[in-house]
């Protein structure tokens, strides 16, 4: 049984557990020679080799840290779309997820000199099928660690409901890590929050700093959204934008106001703006003037015209076509967040460079009784 363990969860979504998990992972990868990644219940997923469903992180941590453990291990129960009504409905036996869960985890503990293990969302997720994450750790002896997004009041109430559920089930909660802190913040975050822990005799274990680049999209987040092949610049889907804007005013608006790395929306028949923005895209690369890189989202029920397509393709500019009126794209758009993949590996580097630096390895891996 490995002797170092921790349950990483949260106390809500896009808290960034992820990003929290790769600087984690990484710092440990430098102090021990044998660890393992393990997400007991997944949401989001992906199919890999002989359509086996994985959860996304999984995949993530595995190919990029090189970890030889199979996925099937690492990645033991998946919750698809109606996987909750069927287990409702019976058709899910709860022994059977749990033996999934525990013959993964007693295989690959015993066989890392340390276990990373990463909850679902937060500590409640999963109680409708009675794998929430408490009741994992718990069943798995393990402590929790839970990740905050940075601020002090806020931060601490979503705290406080997370640890009384750990304590329900008699699980300790060994530290808290504030994520996405705001720079001028972060003195004051430092100094007061620990008081706040303080009562409750739990450690302050990391203060990340928010790093805006994190939280860019690049144009393969919208391809993911909307389901849409790209036009054109398939080897620009990695390029990270710095703001969104929505153009359907003037030209000569749109050409006074214009912003490095922007990904424009516009409709797909307003011609002048996607010619001027293709201009725009292959004046930057004449001048090799990265800042000013640009991408295209087309939208509205009719599609751009062949001309304009020949266009986008001959200009290699990263261009995509939603069916969609602008306002139900952006909208879409704007409730979307750009997850960490494993293709981006410059986030992926961002992120642990940014991350491992801020964490307190020596409480963070503890040897569990």
């Amino acid at each position: 049984m490995s002797k170092r363990a921790v349950f990483i969860a949260a106390t809500g979504q896009n808290v960034g557990k992820t990003t929290v998990c790769l600087g984690l992972l990484a710092g440990l990868t430098r102090r021990f020679a044998s660890v393992g990644f393990f997400k007991p219940v997944g949401q989001q997923h992906v199919v890999v080799s002989d359509s086996l469903s994985v959860d996304k992180d999984v995949v993530l941590f595995k190919e990029h840290f090189q970890l030889p453990s199979p996925y099937s291990l690492m990645s033991p129960v998946i919750c698809p779309g109606g996987f909750t009504r069927d287990y409702l409905d019976g058709k899910i036996d709860h022994a059977v997820l749990w033996e999934r869960v525990e013959h993964s985890w007693e295989t690959l503990s015993s066989t890392h000199d340390v276990m990373l293990v990463e909850g679902t969302g937060h500590v409640g997720v999963g109680s409708i099928f009675q794998l929430n994450n408490a009741s994992v750790a718990q069943r798995l002896g393990l402590d929790v660690v839970l990740i905050a997004t940075g601020g002090l009041g806020s931060a601490f109430d979503e705290l406080a409901l997370n640890i009384e559920m750990c304590r329900a089930y008699g699980v300790t909660v060994r530290g808290v890590i504030l994520n996405k802190v705001i720079g001028e913040k972060r003195s004051m975050i430092l100094e007061y929050f620990p008081k706040c822990l303080k009562r409750l005799d739990i450690p302050l274990l990391g203060c990340i700093p928010f790093l805006p680049f994190l939280s860019d999209p690049c144009i393969k987040d919208f391809e993911s959204l909307f389901r849409c092949a790209l036009l054109s610049g398939k080897k620009h889907r990695w390029h990270h934008f710095q703001s969104i804007r929505l153009v359907a005013g003037s030209l000569e608006s749109y050409l006074d106001e214009t912003r490095p790395h922007e990904l424009i929306i516009t409709p797909a028949c307003r011609e002048d703006i996607i010619m001027a923005t293709r201009e725009r895209y292959l004046h930057a690369l004449e001048h090799d003037l990265h800042d000013v890189a640009c991408g295209l989202i087309l939208t509205g029920k009719t599609a751009p015209s062949d001309a304009i397509r020949q266009a986008l393709e001959s200009a290699d500019l990263p261009a995509l076509y939603v069916p969609l009126c602008s306002y139900d794209t952006m909208k879409m758009i704007t409730s979307s967040t750009a997850k960490i993949r494993k293709e981006d590996t410059l986030k992926v580097q961002r992120a642990i460079q940014l991350v491992e630096p801020e964490l307190d390895f020596d409480r963070l891996i503890l040897a569990n009784p």
